[in-house]
């Protein structure tokens, strides 16, 4: 959803890091909020009793998913390792028992795929693939509200299915199908996969083998290290527990299952890192835990709450973690940002170009009051009341100072990148073909223009000519269809270099990620500034307060 900041500081070198459920979410969601102990008292409360894993202060209980699709490769390995003198505690089914087995040496997860005596088909109704969880939800709700069941899941990119417990035959599959092709839903489809093999994690203890398709991780000290590699003692540190779960893509989920606090530990320093002043750092705290508290309903279809990438929020564990980062998530313990007493969408960015949006500029949906075009500056020198961005003039001169804003000194703050059209067409080809477009087939680009832009600049349609004809992409949809813009916050410059034909184009903007909500970069200019964490918040969410979260804020 958006980008994670820290990592962006490498990004010459790095490449572009690119929901029955529901009720049960909501109920179970309830019963933690009732086990939630409010903390009033905002002093540092110190390592282990602000967030570690030996904390004896109750908490709201997290289902991270850190790995999310295991046993997608044969080769896929995990390993498991109990921290210094400890122990992992191994619990799965065997038969009509449960059986615990423990160990001081490290359990190796191996794929290995299995042949099944009889195929297994895997079907779904596709009613359309989405690049975030927001455009997905906004379209499920439509479905729902023409009477069509659905849920949202995420194989790979975001898609919203028709609910696959209500729709559990093949005839009522294609029922629907019909029905959906006879309303234009064009981009709908049945995706049917046919499994001669299935993928079956295996592991040994004391020279054992297992192969359960559930298993329950614990240890002694509450710390589990997982390891990607071969090297013992190395990998990510995670406090809490882990479960190896079946998931809705005919494999495997690794999840953490996690306190809100300690979880933090492992967001606050990975999303705005650890050099970040005081303030800044506070902010992120904040942000953080209402993001988490708002969004657990986004893995509904696979039993579990979050993910720990930059479709939610960059989460590693326990590794990373600083005194620093440490203050800032016990000085302000329980504290969450609302807007009439609800959890606000805590949407935020790495840069955001220097202007922030509306909700409505990249997603679809309803907007939301205090999600509004910012100019994300110390001293406002543009008023966009008088010079709207929506304007293509105003928009070009913008985006071409560089000098005043929050953040001027930041290296994605502005760029310029050319690209063929071979490029484009390779990158909008592999787009238009995961969407299932109909102009996946184009052979040719004659031209691309943008043909709307928001009050903050943002594009909202981009027109783009082909041998077959002209198509229109939308909002989040324009970054997902090139490689070269990071943001919907650019302009086009047709290049020739030399020729007669078109060679390609510029893509000339500013910013790194969707730009709603706090700027990651632009908070850290305005701590260093002096302002304090309130009024950081205030600037990028206005009208919005600083809450202890408690049963009578909603969600």
């Amino acid at each position: 959803m958006r980008q994670n900041h820290y990592a962006t500081k490498q990004m010459v070198t790095l490449p572009q890091r690119n929901t029955k459920r529901q009720n049960q979410v909501t109920v179970e969601f309830s019963f933690w909020r009732l086990s939630y102990t409010v903390v009033t008292t905002f002093c540092l409360l110190g390592l282990t009793a602000a967030s570690g894993p030996g904390s004896n202060s109750q908490d709201v209980e997290l289902r991270v998913g850190i790995i999310q699709r295991f046993g997608e490769k044969s080769t896929a390995k995990l390993q498991l390792e109990p921290t210094k003198g400890d122990r992992l505690r191994l619990s799965f089914p065997l038969g009509n028992k449960q059986q615990t087995i423990v160990t001081d040496k490290p359990v190796k997860l191996e794929t290995v795929m299995q042949a099944v005596a009889k195929p297994v088909v895997q079907e779904v109704v596709v009613l359309g693939t989405y690049r975030t969880f927001e455009t997905a939800e906004d379209s499920a709700n439509k479905w729902r509200s023409q009477g069509v069941e659905v849920e949202i899941a995420q194989p790979e990119r975001w898609q919203v299915w028709a609910k696959r417990d209500v729709y559990s035959t093949a005839l009522l599959r294609r029922l629907l199908f019909e029905n959906l092709q006879k309303s234009g839903a064009k981009m709908a489809y049945i995706d049917t996969k046919v499994q001669k093999e299935v993928p079956q994690i295996s592991w040994v203890v004391n020279g054992k083998r297992y192969s359960p398709m559930n298993l329950a991780i614990s240890a002694d000290k509450n710390l589990i290290r997982l390891n990607k590699g071969e090297k013992s003692g190395t990998g990510r540190v995670y406090a809490g527990r882990m479960a190896l779960q079946p998931n809705a893509y005919g494999t495997y989920t690794l999840v953490n299952e996690v306190s809100l606090e300690t979880y933090l530990r492992g967001v606050v320093p990975n999303e705005i890192g650890s050099d970040a002043p005081k303030a800044a750092l506070e902010a992120q705290a904040i942000l953080a835990r209402t993001y988490a508290l708002r969004n657990l309903r986004r893995f509904a279809v696979d039993n579990y709450q979050l993910c720990a990438d930059t479709h939610c929020q960059v989460y590693y564990g326990l590794s990373g973690a600083t005194s620093k980062t440490d203050q800032a998530i016990a000085a302000t313990r329980g504290m969450v940002v609302t807007y009439n007493n609800q959890l606000i969408d805590a949407l935020y960015s790495s840069t955001t170009g220097g202007v922030t949006a509306f909700f409505s500029d990249v997603w679809n949906g309803e907007d939301r009051p205090y999600l509004k075009p910012v100019v994300d500056t110390p001293i406002n020198f543009w008023d966009l009341s008088q010079q709207s961005l929506a304007d293509e003039n105003n928009f070009r001169k913008f985006i071409n100072m560089k000098q005043g804003f929050n953040e001027s000194n930041w290296d994605v703050f502005r760029w310029n990148k050319e690209t063929s059209l071979e490029d484009i067409a390779k990158d909008l080809q592999k787009f238009l073909r995961v969407k299932n477009s109909p102009y996946a087939k184009f052979k040719t680009i004659e031209a691309i223009a943008v043909t709307k832009r928001s009050h903050s600049g943002r594009i909202l349609d981009l027109a783009v000519k082909t041998d077959i004809g002209v198509f229109t992409l939308h909002k989040d949809e324009v970054r997902s269809a090139f490689a070269a813009p990071v943001s919907t916050l650019f302009y086009l410059q047709p290049l020739n270099k030399g020729q007669a034909e078109l060679w390609g184009y510029a893509f000339i903007g500013g910013g790194l990620g969707h730009g709603v909500g706090l700027s990651q970069t632009g908070a850290q200019n305005l701590a260093k500034l002096g302002w304090e964490t309130s009024k950081i918040l205030q600037f990028y969410y206005p009208g919005t307060k600083i809450q202890i979260f408690n049963d009578k804020i909603k969600l």
